[in-house]
């Protein structure tokens, strides 16, 4: 399987021809085997699927290879029919990815949490630090005079996450 996918593959008698197998894909159900005889695969799927970008073929004559496009494609499967063996999740190596393959929201999400674990490595602020940081020194170029803020300790900005404290130090807002 991969994030987008699964593949099933499913042994068939070599010369089997397309119009002997029964393969009914459904959003949450696969059965798969040939006409007249009992199912191979009968069973409600592990998630869900988009049953319009799923389809099967016959490969060489001797295997019915299904490909399963996952409704969520961002998470692994532990089995492809409930109840049948199970995967360990965990221990799945993902392909290598590049960051031009992956969608623009998901890329910028990417690319976001990397700057920000490379600015941790150095000891320097997040983006969401330095956004903080931006709003402060905009609120303090603003403010009318030197002693609109004397004698208090912190600043409270109001934003869509709720409010925030921000301790300040002269040495920072210079």
């Amino acid at each position: 399987q991969q994030l987008p996918e699964v593949n099933v593959n499913v042994p068939v008698p070599e010369g089997t021809k397309s119009r002997f197998v029964v393969c009914e894909i459904k959003k949450d159900h696969l059965k798969v085997g040939l006409k007249g005889q009992p199912p191979i695969i009968d069973g409600e799927l592990h998630k869900p699927v988009k049953v319009d970008d799923c389809f099967w073929s016959i490969e060489d004559g001797k295997a019915l290879s299904i490909l399963l496009t996952k409704h969520n494609q961002m998470e692994w499967w532990k089995s492809v029919i409930k109840g049948d063996p199970e995967v360990d999740t965990q221990k799945v190596e993902p392909e290598t990815s590049k960051l031009s393959d992956l969608d623009p929201e998901t890329r910028q999400t990417v690319e976001k949490m990397m700057f920000d674990q490379r600015q941790k490595q150095m000891g320097l602020p997040t983006s969401d630090e330095m956004q903080k940081q931006d709003m402060l020194k905009k609120f303090m170029s603003q403010a009318p005079g030197d002693g609109l803020l004397k004698g208090e300790d912190s600043l409270r900005l109001v934003g869509s996450k709720g409010t925030q404290k921000f301790l300040m130090e002269k040495s920072h807002l210079s």
